[in-house]
């Protein structure tokens, strides 16, 4: 079996390393087309605000119709990035979010191109054999000739990633015997881990 620093998001092999994700790099997450049924389902059980929910309440409205909430928007953003990225890189647990921004209504049928872009990486020295990756997240909505007319979300997070095994270190081992270690199930970084890049541009959840 492969070790957990081979090991891809999804318990694949992974094929891709930190040093893979350079500053530049723009990793297309594919296209993904919203279902009315699901994003209003999604809405009655976690973000059941009136126009998420209510056909008729929301028509009269500015809205114009039932818009989807905001969290069923990057819930669909990190579904394309786990089946397009993190199923095939040697992920581990992220040290948070920094950025969220819902910056346009999302509605049923709309089509929307996901992407992440790396905007930096380094290795970590908080967690030997990572390195932090600074991850950009974008969907845009498509038009009917299929280009992009509008952002509708934008996210800056951090990952972490496992560094490229050295030349005879085994990846397909059964993991060998080591004393108790320490681990956070949180994710979050210990005392005296690097600091997170300042943000400036957190805002709210609004739905």
């Amino acid at each position: 079996m492969t070790t957990p620093a081979t090991r891809s998001g999804t318990g694949t092999p992974a094929e891709l390393f930190f040093e893979d994700l350079v500053p530049g790099l723009t990793v297309d997450l594919g296209v993904v087309t919203v279902d009315g049924d699901e994003m209003v389902a999604f809405a009655r059980r976690f973000d059941p605000q009136w126009y998420h929910v209510d056909q008729e309440l929301a028509a009269a409205s500015r809205h114009g119709g039932v818009i989807a909430s905001g969290f069923y928007t990057v819930s669909l953003f990190m579904r394309a990035y786990v089946d397009h990225l993190l199923s095939r890189a040697a992920a581990d647990a992220s040290p948070g979010l920094e950025e969220l921004r819902w910056l346009a209504p999302v509605r049923a049928g709309d089509r929307l191109a996901v992407r992440v872009d790396v905007m930096g990486a380094r290795p970590s020295t908080a967690r030997p054999g990572l390195g932090t990756a600074t991850l950009t997240g974008t969907m845009l909505r498509l038009g009917p000739d299929g280009r992009p007319e509008q952002e509708v979300l934008r996210t800056r997070f951090r990952g972490w990633f496992a560094l490229r095994p050295t030349e005879g270190e085994p990846s397909e081992a059964e993991p060998t015997e080591t004393g108790p270690t320490e681990t956070d199930p949180t994710g979050a970084e210990p005392a005296g881990a690097e600091p997170a890049e300042p943000d400036t541009t957190r805002t709210g959840p609004t739905g």
